[in-house]
């Protein structure tokens, strides 16, 4: 833990943004009056999952934001105060409707002039197996974009996802979103590292008309236009997004060792 603890001294605190906007219309009618990351799994909600791993990373991520939507704000506002020692802001993105979501992207376009430090965007409804110590280590050892990627357990993980290609140095040199044939096993999972700087790059890509719902079409423009790097996860990534994904991640939870 010394050695940990001496890493965490050399970091710079950033800010944790988790999405938690969609309405989770594929697990319906289960999510149809729940928030999605608050599901239950094994026990405990899915997005406690990711707390307990920023928990450990407390002493470099000072705020953690939760991106939701105005009909689940009350339920992650509630969820919240059960986390009193990280400090958790629950913020909305304005809608109460599918057709009136701005987008993952939209969202953090629009809270972008609130971020003054370099920033961690991570999907609130999956479940991760990486501690993400490694990955936070990562980025700060570059100050450059970073994106985590997985293996796949199967080929509709990538097709569902994204196909990524790392060059030397894990530069990435192709990153496709929601591809008909996959490159590469590694998908890109939704946790970035940014420096501050990106918060503009987001802005500029909402203002070109691009795609703001997929947070992975954003990484697909950023990466041709600047250096993004890969850092590839120990285990898997569970995305609770439709039912057979949330029983099997229910089943993979259970297996875990205790």
């Amino acid at each position: 833990m010394a050695g940990v603890l001496e890493i965490y001294k050399k970091w710079k605190a950033v800010i944790a943004i988790i999405l938690a906007g969609g309405y989770g219309k594929r697990l319906w009618p289960i999510t149809r009056d729940k928030a999605k990351p608050l599901l239950p799994v094994a026990g405990k909600p899915v997005i406690d999952y990711l707390l307990e791993k920023l928990l450990t990373l407390k002493d470099v991520v000072n705020r953690v934001v939760v991106l939701t939507n105005s009909r689940f704000k009350e339920q992650f506002e509630k969820w919240a105060r059960g986390w009193p020692s990280l400090n958790i802001d629950v913020v909305s993105d304005g809608s109460s409707c599918e057709s009136e979501k701005p987008g993952a992207v939209g969202a953090l376009a629009e809270m972008a002039d609130l971020i003054h430090e370099d920033f961690l965007v991570i999907a609130g409804d999956c479940i991760y197996d990486d501690d993400l110590v490694g990955f936070v280590e990562f980025f700060n050892s570059r100050k450059l974009p970073v994106v985590a990627v997985y293996h796949a357990n199967d080929v509709d993980q990538i097709t569902r996802g994204s196909t990524v290609s790392l060059g030397p140095e894990n530069r990435i040199i192709s990153f496709v979103e929601k591809p008909e044939t996959p490159l590469t096993e590694l998908v890109g999972a939704v946790i970035y590292a940014f420096p501050e700087r990106i918060k503009e790059g987001i802005k500029e890509y909402v203002r070109l008309g691009l795609s703001k719902d997929e947070p992975g079409r954003f990484i697909e423009w950023l990466h041709r236009v600047e250096p993004v790097y890969g850092y590839v996860l120990r285990g898997t990534v569970w995305d609770i997004g439709t039912t057979d994904a949330y029983i099997n991640a229910e089943k993979h939870v259970k297996e875990l060792p205790k």
